[in-house]
């Protein structure tokens, strides 16, 4: 590839080493973003107390469901544009970008207006306790405000995640970071806001961010390796033929996952609100393994899927192995954090001593869950790399919906082991893609499926 452009060649050098260089910005980015997410549960934890800490979690469940319908599609586009750059097909690039983003910015519009309609509904379905309802209400109801620059910026990072260009979402999550984190400490801490003000900082930082994504777009574009006209934004049946059928399977896998932990997350709010605030912060702390997991399947999306396309298979098992390994060592090291100052973790969140109490409890539950997302994410690299939509929808419904519900029902009101057993449920059901993915790769069924371009 030519030196002033943005596209990177991922299918040159040692496989180990351009995973670590590629995913290494990802992992920044991934870091940055937790900050920035704990900082609103922090902060609301110490200046608004539990019943805030719990508004904000559940707040963010819902518009969480909403803005996994983005990611599916971009996570679609990146795939896309990660095969064409194997395939050498780049002229096709600037088609792609354009239909992903016009379809996404349709969607961010209807994912606005529709869930401020239905917010006390989705309230009600959570059973969140009443003394954080309004909190919820308020909290939901701002951030959903923000879905169109989320969309939008996630539309850019996914093609430059596509081109193998992984430094440049890390600047745009720098800037959503910043601005968030002084934003929270302005409206919570000083004018006292509360909840409210952790949503405003928040839509406030995505949209800096962005500005900024379009901003680069604009600046980069004879480095961009294809040509984007206006007409690209255009919707076409050729290319939305090619986005959609790999971009609603990927959607579906996700929030049928946010979905089933919004059902769950019924049951467990029903307990008491320290249960709900100690699952809470659990939820954030599991989220801390994405900064790895999460960087190495996305870098291993574009890895396999540019390996795919090019033919070079014994490739896509070394990205394969890589991926497994590093987030397995990754999240062991969190594991021994957790087994051994667990009180000092959930204090960092929530000081409150029926929370402190709670929190040992969870651990073992904890730990087995980590486990599951540091063996999901080379599977889920693979499938999502060779293009598979059928399975990653399969491994969606089953993990999302057969499995944490099944699991936790069957655990915490059968079993009657009640909140623990919804604390187990949830790890076991992280282990599903573990299973679905591996035989997937050991079969070899991958090695004689079609490029989706």
């Amino acid at each position: 590839m030519k030196q002033n452009t943005l596209v990177t060649n991922l299918n040159e050098g040692n496989a180990f080493k351009q995973l670590i260089i590629f995913s290494l910005p990802f992992m920044l980015a991934n870091l940055l973003q937790q900050i920035y997410n704990m900082t609103d549960m922090v902060i609301v934890g110490r200046f608004v107390g539990s019943a805030g800490l719990s508004a904000a979690s559940n707040g963010g469940e819902i518009a969480t469901i909403f803005l996994f319908v983005c990611f599916g599609f971009t996570n679609a586009g990146q795939v896309i544009i990660s095969q064409h750059i194997g395939a050498g097909s780049n002229e096709r690039i600037g088609k792609v970008f354009g239909n992903l983003f016009t379809f996404c910015m349709i969607c961010a519009v209807a994912f606005t207006i529709f869930p401020i309609l239905f917010v006390d509904r989705f309230i009600a379905f959570l059973n969140v306790p009443p003394e954080a309802a309004e909190y919820c209400r308020t909290y939901a109801v701002i951030y959903f405000l923000g879905h169109v620059p989320v969309f939008g910026y996630n539309c850019i990072a996914s093609i430059l995640r596509g081109l193998g260009n992984s430094k440049a979402p890390l600047i745009f999550v720098a800037v959503a970071a910043s601005v968030n984190i002084v934003l929270d400490l302005l409206f919570v801490a000083v004018l006292g806001w509360e909840c409210k003000g952790a949503a405003i900082a928040t839509v406030i930082g995505q949209t800096c961010s962005f500005i900024t994504a379009v901003i680069f777009l604009i600046k980069s574009k004879n480095k961009l390796g294809f040509t984007l006209k206006l007409s690209d934004f255009r919707l076409d049946k050729k290319e939305l033929s090619v986005l959609v059928p790999l971009g609603i399977p990927m959607t579906i896998q996700n929030v049928a996952v946010v979905f089933s932990m919004m059902f769950v997350m019924r049951y467990i709010n029903g307990y008491s609100l320290a249960a709900s605030a100690t699952t809470a912060v659990a939820n954030k702390m599991t989220f801390v393994a994405t900064i790895c997991t999460g960087a190495l399947q996305t870098a291993g999306n574009s890895m396999i899927g540019q390996a795919f396309a090019a033919g070079l298979f014994d490739r896509v098992k070394k990205v394969f192995w890589n991926v497994f390994w590093v987030g397995f060592i990754y999240c062991g090291i969190l594991s021994i954090i957790l087994i051994a100052i667990p009180e000092q973790l959930f204090a960092l969140f929530n000081p409150d001593p029926a929370v402190l109490e709670l929190c040992h409890k969870y651990v073992p539950f904890g730990v087995l869950n980590l486990l599951g997302f540091a063996c999901r994410s080379g599977t889920l690299a693979l499938i999502n790399g060779t293009g598979n939509p059928r399975l990653a929808l399969i491994g969606g419904i089953v993990d999302g919906i057969v499995a944490r519900i099944g699991f936790c029902l069957l655990l915490g009101l059968v079993f009657r082991m009640e909140l623990v057993g919804f604390w187990f449920g949830m790890a076991l059901s992280a282990h599903v893609f573990t299973f679905i993915g591996g035989y997937y790769f050991f079969s070899g069924k991958w090695e004689k499926r079609k490029l989706v371009i």
